[in-house]
């Protein structure tokens, strides 16, 4: 609102000057001695108090109400449960309820897994957090990591039409994760965990893996390694080098990182070291963290000590899951030619990214607005599809490598190059791809109770020899 005589022009150009652009301008009400109208504004989010302030300061402008478009797509959540059909009447209700319902109990009580066939169970996935690694934002309790589970159960649903329920726990015991998990587990077909922070992710998920038959997944670990590997299979095509010739230094050992580390090794890789604030891992030490021994056991063959700038001579390639400012232009120039560098620390990279690009041959990072984003969305879908689909009783390291031999196959070898080395989120081509390489892996692994129909005839030629009971 402004009054007659204040020209809404300083108010265009106070909002101009700050970098936003108006979109649209509406007068609400005019009178003799003001006018209320309601623009529309699109500002950079970093701006957005300081355009608010800026105007609050204008003589004769009044800010009567703010409405931000994220917060407004969020009022009253983001998802909703629907019957699959309607009840128009008591017949309807009878089927559905009482008395009918009680055959279908007395049906899965006498056959437990019936339930995968009679109710939802055969397509959801319960998104669990409790709030104490959210994003790049830490420990910000369950109420305020809702929203991020709700984006979650959105995205299972677009892009592989699976029903997830976001369950948020106000606890940080690791028992008490387990237990409630376990508890709950009954009606759902998985457990996408998330937002859990390290070390008790690691017990967590081998618990719950160990104690349940259903497929329990940390996309937070996992997902990252996923997606990072099908951008490195990738990128090595472009600078033409072998997987199991190359050096690869991984700094941030948390969730995400050992991983990272898991699925390099299962890739091929034999030449890894992991660095973390204590500097390197080797085998020289013993660790508190179980994950950290297990690393030390298994990587950095050469037994080098200190921090990044000790051990990154000679490396091909640099994965980064820390934070922000932790590569330094010197430690990237003393890599290995066709510098390969995957700086995924959110929002801010462990590098410039525009400082870093001259200097080297890939280069990738979390956000969207740099070529080459890695990005967990392009896995978790298709994986809990997959896994679904064929009732997999877990998601094991040879699913989670088909995943990313998928997404990186999703870009044909004619395409791929520096700044194309992973597929969008909304390349249609991606879910189906890893749908199809998870049941694949899962029948090839033994863990799969169920065959699709699509994968009969693959499973009669290549000998996986499940009985046919399971092909039902």
């Amino acid at each position: 609102m402004e009054k007659h005589g204040v020209g809404f022009s300083s108010v265009v150009s106070t909002v101009s000057s700050l970098g936003g652009d108006l979109v649209a301008i509406d007068v609400i009400r005019s009178s003799k001695e003001k006018s209320t109208r309601d623009i529309t504004v699109n500002i950079p989010v970093a701006a957005y108090q300081e355009v608010l302030d800026a105007l609050e300061d204008l003589n004769g402008v009044s800010v009567l109400h703010v409405s931000d478009r994220t917060f407004l797509v969020h009022l009253g959540g983001k998802i909703r449960v629907e019957p699959t059909m309607p009840i128009k009447n008591r017949e309807d209700l009878s089927r559905v309820y009482t008395p009918g319902v009680a055959r279908v109990c007395m049906a899965i009580h006498n056959k437990p897994r019936e339930a995968f066939a009679l109710t939802i169970k055969r397509n959801t996935v319960a998104v669990v957090s409790d709030g104490t690694a959210v994003l790049g934002l830490g420990d910000i309790g369950p109420h305020a990591a809702m929203p991020v589970m709700e984006g979650k159960a959105m995205l299972f649903k677009q892009l592989a039409d699976v029903d997830a329920f976001p369950i948020c726990l106000d606890t940080k015991d690791t028992e008490e994760i387990i237990r409630t998990i376990k508890a709950m587990s009954p009606g759902f077909g998985g457990i996408n965990l998330e937002d859990i922070s390290a070390p008790r992710c690691f017990e967590i998920e081998r618990r719950l893996t160990e104690e349940l038959d259903i497929p329990v997944f940390h996309d937070d670990q996992h997902g990252t390694a996923v997606v990072m590997m099908a951008g490195l299979l990738n990128a090595l095509k472009v600078t033409s080098k072998e997987i199991g010739s190359i050096r690869v230094v991984v700094v941030g050992a948390g969730a995400a990182g050992v991983s990272c580390c898991k699925m390099l090794l299962a890739a091929g890789v034999k030449n890894l070291v992991a660095v973390d604030r204590e500097g390197a891992i080797t085998a020289d030490r013993t660790y508190a963290n179980e994950m950290w021994n297990w690393l030390a056991e298994r990587t950095n063959p050469e037994r080098q000590s200190g921090g990044l700038s000790e051990v990154i001579d000679g490396a091909d390639v640099f994965i980064g899951v820390s934070g922000p400012g932790v590569l330094k232009i010197e430690d990237l120039l003393r890599m290995a030619e066709d510098r390969i560098v995957f700086a995924m620390a959110n929002p801010e990279p462990e590098i410039d990214p525009e400082l870093a690009e001259p200097h080297v041959r890939v280069l990738a990072t979390g956000r969207s607005d740099y070529p080459n984003q890695i990005n967990n969305v392009l896995c978790f879908p298709g994986i809990f599809r997959g896994a679904l689909d064929c009732r997999a009783r877990l998601i094991n390291e040879e699913m989670k490598l088909a995943a990313s031999r998928a997404i990186a196959s999703v870009i044909s070898d004619d395409e791929v190059n520096e700044n194309y080395i992973i597929p969008s989120i909304f390349n249609d081509k991606v879910v189906d791809s890893v749908r199809t390489a998870v049941i694949t892996a899962a029948i090839d692994t033994g863990v799969a109770r169920r065959i699709p129909p699509e994968f009969r005839s693959l499973c009669d030629y290549t000998g996986y020899g499940l009985s046919d009971s399971y092909k039902r």
